[in-house]
């Protein structure tokens, strides 16, 4: 099928990336300073930094993944089904995890072994938060409204 999906518009897009990032800050930082034994400062930075890795992968693999979806199907993001939708979060986790492991290993001092570990254990954290996340997202700002103008309904039930 040849169909040119709809897309989330570069505004929407960043706002989904901002919202996740912030959010995810918030949920994983505690546990992973009180699991990883990584001092409180260190652990910050290196959350931040990949945090800024997941936000560019993050806007490059859901438009690719969206861009293709919508190739195949015809189907907006926000009509993605469960089992799409947890294939989706799992390959964003393993894809960041490819990126992010050696990053860990080099800003905490941590063994290949221990930081696979902690990449991991943040990896099973934020796939269920993305999984959690992006379900609420597409519910609270859907495709069509996301792209109609201030004050418009793009929305073709009302």
């Amino acid at each position: 099928m040849s169909v040119r999906p709809k897309l989330r518009s570069l505004p929407d897009r960043l706002r989904q990336i901002a919202l996740f990032e912030v959010g995810g800050l918030l949920l994983i930082t505690p546990p992973f300073v009180w699991l990883s034994g990584v001092p409180v400062l260190d652990s910050i930075g290196l959350l931040a930094v990949l945090a800024l890795m997941a936000a560019v992968w993050n806007g490059v693999y859901n438009t690719a993944f969206d861009w293709f979806e919508g190739r195949l199907t015809g189907r907006t993001a926000d009509r993605r089904p469960f089992r799409l939708r947890c294939l989706h979060a799992a390959g964003f986790e393993t894809g960041l995890l490819l990126l992010t492991l050696p990053v860990i290993v080099q800003w905490t001092g941590m063994g290949w072994i221990d930081a696979l570990v902690a990449d991991i254990g943040l990896a099973i954290g934020y796939t269920v938060y993305a999984l959690v996340f992006n379900l609420g997202y597409d519910r609270m700002f859907p495709i069509g409204d996301a792209a109609a103008p201030s004050g418009t309904a793009a929305d073709p039930r009302r």
